[in-house]
Order: structure tokens, then C-alpha cells, then sequence
């Protein structure tokens, strides 16, 4: 019997793709393709699912890292893979933390996905070793402390200085060193060019209630 799959992708070239790898596979039987990740969480809950391939990123700050959290509690039984080109090494963490059984990066996994697919419904749970390193500005990714990464997430939402530091309990001074060590990093003029290159180079996740910071 074929497994039932469910796709979630805002992205039409790579929603694509994944149809043609499942639709191309004998044991896979593709249910349903969704731009949106509550719309691929609402079937799991109505229908029998075997896997979810869940994207993290959604316009109009869709998360599917709060999707997949849903899909645990609503449908165990089915097995997720999240995909994602950003970079932010808190997806990682939450989608663990979540219960998320493997994770793949689109442009810099080495595995095929359908390998990755195949060990994962065999019982496997599957992430990357290391977090792939990009350039924005004058910095690779892999220099920012997790630190400024908390302050790098929410600062890309538009919030001000002293929401961050409300957002992540820390004084107002403290969010300003922050983006100031990460401008010095970088070489961006001000805050704006640096959270719109941020958003732009997917350095981060933005927004999405699996935020998880460290102690």
C-alpha cells in the first residue's frame, strides 16, 4: 500500500518539484498540495496522512514550524519533513523540540529527498550535521551569536528597540550592542539595511510561536 502524502510549499517551483518526486515514486500517493501551511495542517487533522512535507517559510508570516507543531498534536501517526532555504539555526531546535522527525535544506542538502523520505517513513529521524553558511554583508552567517540572532528575528518584523528587548527580556542598551556588533559584522549602514538583507538572504525565520531561545 502506498503512503499518503500531503505537501505544503508557497513557492510554485519547489511545490512543484516535490509533486514530481512523489508522483514519480511507486510507494507514495500524493493526497493533497497546499501553498499554505494551515491548509496542509486543517487535511492532516481531517485525513489520514502518512507524511507531511512541510515548508518553514510562508508568505504573509505563515510558519510551518507552528503547522507541523499542529500536525503532532492533532496527527500523530503522520511523519513530517520540513524543507526550508533559510538558514536560522533555530529552526533546528524548534523543529526537535516540536517532534519533527527529519530536515532538509532545499539548496545545500547533499541527500536526495526521496532517500531522505524513504529512511524517514522506514523509522529514521534525519537532520543535517551542520548549518549551511552564507554570506550577507561582509559576514558569514556562522559568526552571529545566538544572541544576535534573537535580536536579528525580531528586529526583520519591524519591531523597535524596545520591543526587542521587551520580546526577549533584556534592557534597551542591550538590543542596541546587539545590532550595533552585527552592523560592524556585516558592514550595513543602519538597521534597516540589515534586517532587509537579512529577510532577503533567509538568514532568519521570522515571527511563528516555535521561537525558542536559549537559557
Amino acid at each position: 500500500m502506498a503512503y499518503r502524502v500531503v505537501i505544503a510549499d508557497d513557492e510554485k517551483t519547489s511545490r512543484s518539484l516535490f509533486e514530481y518526486i512523489i508522483n514519480d515514486a511507486e510507494d507514495y500517493n500524493l493526497e493533497g498540495s497546499f501553498p499554505r501551511a494551515g491548509e496542509a495542517a486543517d487535511y492532516c487533522t481531517a485525513h489520514p496522512v502518512d507524511l507531511c512535507i512541510m515548508d518553514i517559510v510562508m508568505r504573509e508570516g505563515e510558519s510551518g514550524l507552528d503547522a507541523a507543531a499542529r500536525i503532532r498534536r492533532t496527527s500523530p501517526d503522520t511523519r513530517i519533513v520540513l524543507v526550508t532555504s533559510n538558514v536560522d539555526p533555530n529552526s533546528i531546535r524548534v523543529a526537535r523540540k516540536i517532534g519533527v522527525h527529519s530536515f532538509w535544506y532545499k539548496e545545500t542538502s547533499e541527500e536526495p529527498l526521496l532517500n531522505l523520505i524513504g529512511r524517514t517513513m522506514a523509522g529514521e529521524s534525519i537532520y543535517p550535521d551542520n548549518t549551511p553558511k552564507i554570506i550577507i554583508g561582509n559576514a558569514p552567517s556562522t559568526e552571529f551569536t545566538n544572541r544576535e540572532y534573537d535580536v536579528l528575528r525580531e528586529l526583520v518584523t519591524g519591531k523597535s528597540n524596545r520591543q526587542i528587548a521587551d520580546t526577549l527580556a533584556v534592557s534597551e542598551e542591550t538590543v542596541k550592542s546587539h545590532i550595533q556588533h552585527m552592523l560592524d559584522k556585516t558592514g550595513y549602514g543602519n538597521r534597516v539595511e540589515l534586517s532587509i538583507n537579512a529577510a532577503l538572504y533567509g538568514l532568519v525565520t521570522p515571527g511563528g510561536s516555535g521561537s525558542d531561545r536559549p537559557e
